[in-house]
């Protein structure tokens, strides 16, 4: 009986086995085919690739789309494939220009438009004025409407717009000479 016993927990041990290194193939196939479509599908880098370089964007009198994005950005990621959407769908009537915050290149951009956030979407319109900026994931049919209105050269309905601002110069200087000045350090 005893050695009835321990071919029965031999057995159950072999079919626990062969359970368990069934599971791990499925698992693994599953995990590969999970990271072959995530490849597969629209990727940031491929769209960067293919984008409007800027110089050519600001200098060719059409609209353009700005998008300042980062590959480790999720919810850039999460709108590729609506981007590439409209790439296509917009991409004779508009610049698309994509610019990778983490390439300190755009470095002046970034401060330019002050980006403090990701995805951030810079509307300029024909003229190479700034007329619109959006933070976030935008809806599809939101920024569809902005890009018409854009490519019309109308105010854009969704997205919260630049207005016309006056010239400032100050009159306060941080060295203006008065000693009590704190902006002077007491020079």
């Amino acid at each position: 009986m005893n050695n009835n016993l321990s071919n029965h927990n031999s057995q159950n041990n072999r079919f626990r086995n062969i359970i368990i290194a069934l599971v791990a193939i499925g698992l693994t196939i599953s995990v590969f085919l999970g990271l072959q479509t995530q490849n597969s599908s629209v990727s940031l880098e491929s769209q960067a690739q293919n984008s409007v370089p800027l110089e050519i964007a600001l200098t060719n009198n059409k609209p353009t789309l700005l998008e300042f994005y980062a590959n480790w950005c999720t919810s850039c990621q999460a709108i590729a494939p609506q981007m590439a959407t409209l790439k296509q769908e917009y991409q004779k009537k508009v610049n698309f220009v994509m610019l990778n915050v983490d390439n300190s290149k755009w470095l002046p951009e970034i401060l330019k438009y002050r980006v403090d956030g990701i995805p951030h979407f810079v509307y300029i319109n024909g003229q190479g004025k700034t007329i619109a900026e959006a933070i976030g994931e935008q809806p599809l049919t939101i920024m569809k409407g902005d890009l018409d209105s854009l490519i019309e050269n109308k105010p854009l309905n969704h997205t919260p717009q630049s207005g016309q601002v006056s010239n400032f110069k100050s009159t306060v200087s941080p060295n203006n000479n008065r000693p009590d000045d704190p902006l002077s350090h007491g020079v």
